[in-house]
């Protein structure tokens, strides 16, 4: 395989991602890969919602999410691992930016989440069986036991 993996998480459920993120390094460690973390926030900059949020209020979030993840690898990973991966902060639908990205770094792999499902997800979450079916490498889903 080699070449880079996309580890997709969600800053929100930080305990249920943190097997996904482990089993990812794995992966990257076995392979010679360069792992890159990701994470997507809502795109609120639409004409009709964006103007209720300050200037700057992307690019704070961006960063904020960007310390997130990097706090995230750090207490997962260890420290020297944070600073060997590549952390990339996307705004938009989560299933089309981990898609971009894994076209635009021409990824070997996705490794990403999966929430308990309910009734209308049977197998796996909606963003993770969007990703699976439209994205141009190979995708590990790693299921959410509890």
């Amino acid at each position: 395989m080699s070449g880079i993996i996309i580890c997709a998480l969600d800053l929100d459920r930080t305990d249920h991602e943190k097997p996904v993120l482990r089993r990812a390094l794995q992966l990257a460690q076995l392979d010679g890969a360069r792992l890159d973390v990701m994470t997507v926030l809502p795109d609120f900059g639409s004409s009709m919602v964006g103007g209720y949020f300050p200037a700057n209020f992307r690019e704070n979030a961006q960063a904020k999410a960007r310390a997130q993840l990097s706090k995230m690898v750090t207490e997962t990973l260890g420290e020297e691992v944070d600073h060997e991966v590549r952390h990339v902060v996307a705004t938009g639908r989560v299933y089309d930016e981990v898609i971009k990205a894994a076209k635009a770094d021409t990824a070997s792999l996705i490794v990403m989440g999966s929430h308990r499902p309910n009734l209308g997800d049977y197998v796996i979450g909606p963003n993770a069986a969007h990703v699976v079916r439209h994205a141009p490498c190979s995708v590990l889903v790693v299921r959410d036991t509890d």
